[in-house]
């Protein structure tokens, strides 16, 4: 699948790039071990050893947050060449009742500034980096139609979950996990396994059980 990315052309030597959720894995996940030893003997298999989640870490593209974003004392300061701001605020009054956002609580908006073109009968889900609750924000999700809103870019307001944060935020953390999804209809069928499928499910978990990794060796298809 092609996806293209434009920006304001004064802006396109500046701006971290959209890149691959695959190349923006956490320092945390690249030093984790497959296997943790136990202190009684033995090892217990790592997340990393988990192709599920591991494949939804690594979904799709994301995009990076534009500049560094300093938090002190409360307050957010950037240092940022363009005439356009690359954080927004939201209101709590733009979300009343809802249970994530405090009543006295600004939501933050990190700005994006690429556009996104996805193929006709495409739109992109945009979420919180997946598995990532080591950030200190909480990005709220939305689903755009990027095969035809695609002349503007798409904002990601933020809840800021860990308040005593203070520090630095570099630019090209991820601040949103995009994923091309397919317009189409979905039709659900429901109904009990019949004894063929029951067997299989049976088969299934014997396998999982006495092969290590068997699901990724087997079973799961190709993630490019």
């Amino acid at each position: 699948m092609r996806i293209r990315f434009s920006c304001p052309p004064a802006m396109y030597d500046g701006l971290p790039r959209p890149v691959p959720a695959r190349r923006t894995t956490p320092d945390w996940f690249r030093a984790m071990p497959m296997q943790n030893p136990l202190p009684e003997g033995g090892e217990d298999l790592t997340v990393k050893h988990c192709a599920p989640f591991v494949d939804a870490l690594t979904l799709g593209f994301t995009i990076p947050l534009q500049c560094d974003l300093t938090v002190k004392g409360g307050r957010f300061s950037w240092d940022w060449p363009y005439e356009e701001s690359p954080m927004g605020l939201h209101f709590p009054s733009q979300a009343p009742g809802a249970p994530f956002v405090d009543a006295d609580e600004v939501v933050v908006k990190a700005h994006n500034f690429w556009t996104i073109h996805t193929e006709p009968g495409f739109s992109t889900l945009f979420t919180h980096p997946l598995n990532r609750l080591d950030l200190p924000f909480r990005t709220l999700s939305g689903l755009v139609d990027t095969d035809g809103f695609d002349a503007l870019p798409v904002h990601f307001p933020m809840i800021w979950v860990d308040r005593a944060f203070e520090g630095t935020l570099a630019a090209g953390t991820p601040v949103a996990q995009c994923v091309p999804v397919r317009r189409e209809a979905l039709e659900l069928d429901i109904a009990a396994m019949t004894a063929a499928e029951h067997e299989a499910a049976q088969a299934l978990k014997r396998s999982l059980k006495s092969e290590r990794g068997y699901y990724k060796t087997h079973m799961r298809r190709q993630h490019d």
